[in-house]
């Protein structure tokens, strides 16, 4: 479900990058109760913050996590870091890289742009979700 309403986000002509998408998707699918002021934050995170250094499908994705494991009061601080470390290394697994720039090369498309990486990146964080699924519903 995650794949797909992330994949309308950033298909859509709204104009969202890839971690826009990200963190819209998992605020639709997860209820974040994030306001558009806050997913205006990751506005600049896309193009790998615009100069194609870390992906904005990964920092998108990350800034969800964030929202999901601190919401839960009963996750210690190693507990967190163990989930988002086991993200991101699944992340640069699957992708090869964490860099937009290395990615890109790899998987962007010239008509559908990143969507490739932005389904790969919400592939895995709804695995790792499902994964943590007790921790990240307290």
């Amino acid at each position: 479900m995650l794949v797909q309403i992330i994949q309308k986000y950033y298909s859509d002509n709204n104009g969202l990058n890839c971690a826009q998408s990200m963190l819209c998707g998992a605020n639709d699918t997860y209820g974040l109760g994030l306001d558009q002021k806050a997913l205006y934050t990751m506005a600049c995170f896309g193009g790998g913050m615009g100069v194609e250094s870390v992906c904005g499908a990964l920092t998108g994705a990350l800034a969800a996590l964030g929202v999901l494991l601190t919401g839960d009061n009963t996750l210690s601080t190693d507990r967190r870091k163990a989930i988002v470390t086991d993200f991101y290394k699944a992340f640069e697994l699957r992708l090869g890289s964490d860099n937009c720039k290395l990615i890109k090369k790899e998987f962007r498309d010239d008509t559908l742009g990143c969507l490739p990486v932005v389904t790969l990146s919400a592939q895995i964080l709804e695995e790792i979700i499902k994964k943590y699924h007790a921790s990240t519903n307290g």
